[in-house]
C-alpha cells in the first residue's frame, strides 16, 4: 500500500503540472521529479510521466481543430505519421537504455528542456524573423528527430516543435500551436503504447497523476486569463533549475 503523504504529493505534482501545461508549459519539471522521489525507478517514471500529462495533449490540438482544418489532409496525415515513428522509436530507445545510464543523464535532460524553456520566447523571435527561410525543406527530418527526443524524454517537447515550424517559414502563431499541439499528442499516445507494451508504466500512479493533470488543465485554462505569463514563465524556470540541481545531486 502506498502512504497517504506519497499519493497526496503524486497528485499535487499532476495538478500543478496540469496548470502549468496548459499556461506555459513545463509540467514535466514536476510530474517526472514526483515519481522519482516517491520510489520510481528513473525510467518507469520518465514513462508514467509521459502517460499522465498525455490527456492534456488531445485538450490542447481539439482548441485548435478550426486551424488544423484549414490545413492539407496530405500534410497533416504525414506529419502524424512521422511523428508516430519517432515517438515509437524514442520511446525504444529509452526502454532499451540501461536504468544506470539514464540516471546519469536524467540531470543534463532537465537542464537541457530548462534552458530550451527559457530561450523558447527569443528563440520563437529568432525564428519568425526569416531566419530560418532556408530550413523548410528539413521541416520533416526535423520533425522525425524532435519526435524521437519527445518519445525519449518529453521536457521542452513544446518548444522544441514550435522553434521548428517557425524556422520552416510557418509565420501563423495558431497554426504553429495547432500542428505542435496535434503531433504531441499523436507522439505521446504511441510512446505511452509502447512503454505500456514494455511494462515500463507504473499504473496506480499514472491513472491517478492523469486524472489530477487534467483538472490541473481546466484550472490552469481559467488561471491563465487573471496571472501574468513572465510570472508563471518564472517559477517553470526556478522549477527547471532547482530539480536539475537536485538530480545532479542525486547523481554525484
Amino acid at each position: 500500500m502506498e502512504s497517504l503523504a506519497t499519493l497526496v504529493l503524486l497528485a499535487t505534482a499532476a495538478f500543478g503540472a496540469g496548470v502549468l501545461n496548459a499556461i506555459a508549459g513545463g509540467g514535466t519539471f514536476l510530474t517526472f521529479p514526483a515519481l522519482v522521489w516517491a520510489g520510481v525507478p528513473p525510467i518507469a517514471a520518465n514513462a508514467t510521466s509521459a502517460l499522465a500529462v498525455c490527456p492534456g495533449y488531445a485538450g490542447s490540438a481539439l482548441g485548435f481543430r478550426q486551424e488544423l482544418a484549414a490545413l492539407p489532409r496530405a500534410l497533416l496525415w504525414r506529419e502524424m505519421a512521422l511523428s508516430a515513428a519517432g515517438g515509437v522509436a524514442g520511446a525504444l530507445l529509452l526502454l532499451v537504455t540501461p536504468a544506470k545510464v539514464f540516471s546519469g543523464i536524467v540531470p543534463w535532460l532537465l537542464l537541457f528542456a530548462t534552458a530550451l524553456f527559457a530561450l523558447g520566447p527569443r528563440l520563437s523571435r529568432w525564428a519568425g524573423g526569416g531566419h530560418g527561410e532556408g530550413l523548410v525543406r528539413w521541416r520533416n527530418v526535423g520533425l522525425l528527430a524532435v519526435a524521437v527526443y519527445g518519445g525519449y524524454f518529453n521536457g521542452g517537447l513544446g518548444i522544441l516543435l514550435m522553434a521548428l515550424y517557425l524556422l520552416c517559414g510557418e509565420q501563423r502563431l495558431n497554426t504553429v500551436n495547432a500542428l505542435k499541439n496535434l503531433n504531441s499528442f499523436v507522439l505521446s499516445v504511441v510512446s505511452v503504447i509502447a512503454f505500456a507494451i514494455g511494462g515500463a508504466i507504473v499504473w496506480k500512479h499514472a491513472l491517478l497523476m492523469a486524472l489530477f493533470a487534467t483538472l490541473g488543465g481546466f484550472a490552469g485554462a481559467r488561471l491563465a486569463k487573471r496571472l501574468p505569463t513572465p510570472w508563471v514563465r518564472g517559477i517553470v524556470i526556478v522549477t527547471g533549475l532547482v530539480m536539475s540541481a537536485l538530480f545532479f545531486a542525486r547523481a554525484g
